[in-house]
């Protein structure tokens, strides 16, 4: 049976059959006829990369079935399981007859639809070797007996009884977590998630948890992954992270409602403001201090994390809850009334009542209007900025630039109005910028302006020696006073434009743009709405225009803190996301004289991801690489200057060695990168990236 199995197997890989296989719960991938089962891996998976005969032996994926829960008289309930792989074959659950053995937890709860959430029957008990506090915690069954019936079927008796009087009509849920452990086959373990809802008295499922849909968690942390790896689902989570588990050493619950909210605003919490760093004592003593968090976006954003599809996505505004709110606003003591202007709250019953889903104004008591975030506040009047043209463009001319500033009805605004918060600049060539911007860049609020369209005269000339394509540019803001206002932050908020950007030649037949290395969406989908230096700059386009090669922090620095800083984009960028896993420091100095270091960023993605930030093939090294890219100033690394494709790599692999291997393989003239790491390479950029 076995070797008939491995021969369907290897028929696959040679491509005599056609390949269908699972790629995930429900998602399935294909491979047409006549193609290598690893055709149905993306080129960054490491699958991809596998020989025929490691992809037969392996047989790639690890997926679990509940077939069924089933509670006998002696109330210790049996689970009914498969197991199976990518190819929707079965996995010998000790590893024997297939690689990899399966490591599999089980977690059995029931869930109160009134309260939205779980109480698990599966605990273990903890003490503190600090506290020597004893806490119950939701767990894993322990001690439970296997049963195999076949290959890739397998029951699960378990240890836990369940009480003599356990509510036979409520929802239970078998949440699953489990580990097949092919490190040293395949680079990487597999895992699988799984969640079985079911009654017991075998009627019909009318409360389930739904609040948080698994695609809003894995925008960001692709994928979302705990404890290891092996925890993925979110609904898996809230079976054992619920009211009923708490950290003995710190005395913090890890209810799921209060531990990502706490997590999530941890840097910007009342508590870890005022001294008390927000820690949760793990596994062997673990020490997970979340301080120093910074979610990417504005914290009043809900819906970012409580979304569609999740059926239940608006319970946070409909049964808000002391809980909840006072994970975030934890200077709020219910049982005193401090800080809580509704007074001393015993219990939840009356939350509902001044808290309303949503009020008639903004920044009031309800749950939309004091999560309002004042950016989006429906009292901004809109500011749009649109260039009509740029003309006079030739090396040594002095060009003229025509824009259009106006509200979201449509009337105009005069460049005036918006006095010194009203710029235009230019950079080139689009090939890859070199110039000074802030020499290019000049305020526009002396335009001549006809009702309409703005006309401006830029008073530097473009170079001389200039050639290409220049792009063009510009920024604008105004400050709005909001009434009525947030109860506890300023009551104005920034105001300003998408950046538009507008391509002239210069020397070029016809204007050349800029190449497209990430799209803006890509960074919204972490930061919601990415905007710095004041709210000025929104567009990555614009951006590259400042951030170039040559551009570093020394109009800034303090000449004690030197050498400067290089500012450019893909190794900034890259050396940003890379944070606390940097082995050099990255500080920037900004304006005012701030001091920016970011060694502390915890990246929730996986780096390795390019297709994270990048549109499909920026990040890959070109043979050859294009006319006109030029090397970045580098003076606080190894060595400078580095050559393009060193500067991106260099961004996130900072060591040492990494610097030797890259400057050995680079000269002035140019770089070897390409014959190593070249898309068909044997190192190329997805193969060692892969995961």
């Amino acid at each position: 049976m076995l070797l008939l199995k491995r021969g369907i197997a290897m028929a696959m890989a040679w491509g005599v059959l056609s390949f269908v296989g699972v790629r995930g719960p429900g998602t399935r991938v294909v491979a047409p006829r006549g193609a290598t089962p690893q055709d149905a891996y993306s080129t960054q998976d490491k699958e991809h990369y596998l020989s025929a005969d490691d992809f037969a032996y392996v047989r790639p994926g690890f997926h679990i079935t509940v077939n069924s829960v089933t509670i006998p008289s002696d109330n210790r309930p049996i689970a009914d399981l498969s197991f199976f792989d990518d190819l929707n074959q079965p996995l010998d659950r000790l590893g024997q007859v297939t690689p990899g053995a399966l490591s599999i937890s089980l977690v059995l709860a029931w869930y109160d639809g009134d309260l939205r959430q779980y109480t698990a029957y599966t605990t273990r008990s903890q003490t503190s070797p600090i506290t020597h506090v004893t806490a119950i915690q939701a767990s894993a069954d322990s001690g439970g007996v296997f049963t195999d019936l076949a290959l890739g079927h397998a029951t699960y008796k378990f240890k836990t009884v369940l009480p003599a009087n356990y509510d036979k009509s409520k929802t239970h849920t078998l949440a699953i977590y489990a580990t097949r452990a092919t490190l040293a086959i395949v680079g990487k373990n597999y895992f699988a998630n799984v969640e079985y809802d079911f009654r017991p008295d075998a009627q019909t499922i009318t409360q389930k948890w739904d609040e948080i849909p698994q695609a809003a968690c894995n925008t960001c942390h692709n994928p979302l992954s705990a404890h290891g790896g092996s925890r993925m689902d979110v609904k898996l989570c809230v079976t054992c992270h619920n009211p009923q588990t708490t950290d003995p050493d710190t005395g913090n619950t890890v209810d799921f409602k209060v531990l990502i909210h706490k997590i999530h605003d941890a840097s910007n919490l009342p508590s870890v403001k005022a001294g008390t760093p927000y820690v949760i004592i793990g596994n062997a003593q673990s020490v997970n201090d979340f301080s120093t968090v910074v979610f990417p976006q504005d914290i009043r954003n809900c819906t970012t994390c409580h979304a569609a599809p999740a059926a239940d996505a608006t319970a946070f505004m409909t049964s808000p809850a002391r809980a909840a709110c006072a994970s975030c606003h934890d200077d709020v003591n219910f049982a005193t009334g401090a800080n809580h202007p509704g007074g001393v709250q015993v219990d939840d019953s009356a939350c509902a009542t001044c808290h309303v889903p949503q009020g008639d104004r903004e920044f009031d008591a309800s749950i939309v209007g004091a999560h309002t975030v004042p950016a989006k506040s429906a009292q901004l009047k809109g500011l749009n900025a649109k260039i009509v043209s740029v003309t006079n463009t030739a090396p040594g001319q002095n060009p003229t630039i025509q824009f259009q500033i106006t509200q979201t009805d449509g009337s105009s605004v005069s460049p005036s109005a918006l006095g010194t918060n009203l710029s235009v600049l230019m950079g080139g060539p689009t090939t890859d910028y070199a110039v000074d911007p802030n020499g290019f860049r000049e305020a526009a609020n002396t335009a001549t302006f006809d009702g309409t369209t703005a006309t401006y005269v830029f008073k530097h000339a473009i170079p001389s020696t200039a050639s290409g394509t220049w792009a063009f540019s510009l920024e604008a803001r105004r400050t709005v006073t909001l009434n009525p206002a947030p109860r506890l932050a300023p009551n104005t908020v920034t105001e300003s434009v998408f950046n538009p950007v507008s391509y002239a030649a210069v020397t070029d037949a016809q204007p050349v743009e800029r190449r497209t290395a990430v799209l803006l969406t890509d960074c919204n989908k972490c930061h919601d709405q990415l905007s710095l230096h004041g709210g000025l700059r929104k567009n990555t386009q614009m951006c590259v225009i400042c951030h170039n090669p040559n551009e570093n922090d020394s109009a800034l620095r303090p000449a004690a803190n030197n050498p400067v800083e290089s500012v450019d984009f893909k190794r900034m960028i890259h050396r940003i996301h890379t944070g606390e896993n940097l082995t050099q420091d990255y500080t920037i100095f900004g304006f005012g004289g701030s001091k920016n270091n970011f060694n502390d960023v915890r990246f929730p993605g996986d780096r390795r991801d390019c297709l994270t930030c990048h549109v499909a093939g920026a990040y890959q090294v070109p043979d050859p690489l294009p006319d006109g890219r030029i090397a970045t100033i580098t003076l606080r690394d190894w060595y400078s200057p580095q050559q393009p494709i060193a500067a991106a790599c260099l961004g996130c692999h900072d060591t040492k060695a990494a610097a030797a291997h890259a400057f050995v393989n680079t000269a002035p003239f140019g770089e070897a990168c390409a014959a190593c790491h070249g898309v068909n390479s044997e190192f190329a950029v997805d193969k060692v990236h892969a995961r």
